[in-house]
């Protein structure tokens, strides 16, 4: 399988996520809408998501009466989504090399679509490759993709005193590197799909609000949810493996307290909301 280490994070990452499910769809629900209005799903459509996690999208052609396929490299994701979506073919393979009309057997997809899954791929121009020869004629291709961290609190809001406290942070990835802003440059991201071999590329921004007091159940500024969501994420759960065992149950409980106490910092007329700052990309094959 191509990309083993992507494989190996969203294995690891997949049981907070499926665990917060509905957490991740309030806060993403912007982003969701405009990927299915760029999409336009039809009864009887055939249509895959990529990346697809817990399967948001594929709930969404479900309900639309089409024929939902998702494909995951993470195997705890694709049982939640298979749980999720009875009715789904959910498939553990990598889009990016896997023969997707053997691994999902049927006729060619109408529609491809994707919420934050296809920014992981080591080799995108093949993966957009991959993904077009598993298409109809004139397929219509629709997926969200992150912009710039420096435009997304996503990835810094309710980290940073974790990452102050470990003694190696991270290093930043290079511009393109996989991961969740490696399409950042919108213009490298429409060349690769062209000669990926799509057509009608259109990169349009997105921009939405994350809006964490939303959730039900977490409470109504959204600082608990805002702190679970951060410590599902590779930073989050990195951070937790090399803190807890160093600091101690009482002394990870305080350093949450203060992860808290800084994210109070940032209400927003008393709640937990940002902008998400996002490409909405469409194609057809």
């Amino acid at each position: 399988m191509a990309n083993e280490a992507m494989r190996e994070q969203w294995t690891a990452g997949a049981a907070g996520w499926v665990e917060n499910e509905s957490l991740f769809d309030t806060v993403f629900a912007p982003v969701t809408a405009a990927i299915l209005d760029a999409a336009g799903f039809e009864a009887g459509q055939r249509v895959l998501d990529v990346g697809c996690g817990s399967g948001t999208l594929l709930a969404a052609a479900a309900a639309a009466d089409a024929e939902p396929v998702g494909v995951d490299v993470s195997p705890g994701m694709v049982e939640g989504a298979r749980r999720r979506v009875p009715g789904a073919v959910v498939v553990v393979a990598d889009a990016q090399t896997a023969p997707l009309l053997e691994e999902a057997p049927g006729r060619p997809f109408e529609r491809v679509v994707s919420r934050f899954g296809v920014m992981f791929f080591d080799d995108p121009t093949a993966a957009f490759a991959n993904l077009r020869a598993a298409c109809a004629p004139g397929a219509r291709l629709a997926f969200a993709c992150w912009r710039g961290e420096e435009e997304n609190p996503m990835f810094t809001l309710g980290t940073e005193a974790l990452l102050a406290q470990m003694a190696e942070p991270s290093a930043a990835a290079a511009p393109g590197a996989p991961g969740p802003t490696a399409f950042a440059d919108p213009d490298r991201l429409s060349a690769l799909l062209a000669e990926a071999g799509w057509g009608e590329v259109a990169t349009a921004p997105l921009d939405a609000v994350a809006d964490y007091g939303a959730v039900p159940g977490f409470g109504a500024d959204g600082v608990e949810a805002r702190l679970t969501a951060s410590l599902a994420t590779s930073t989050g759960r990195r951070a937790r493996a090399e803190l807890e065992p160093r600091l101690g149950e009482a002394g990870w409980a305080a350093l949450l307290d203060d992860v808290r106490t800084d994210l109070r910092r940032h209400l927003d007329d008393g709640v937990i909301r940002f902008p998400l700052a996002c490409w909405l990309v469409t194609a057809v094959a």
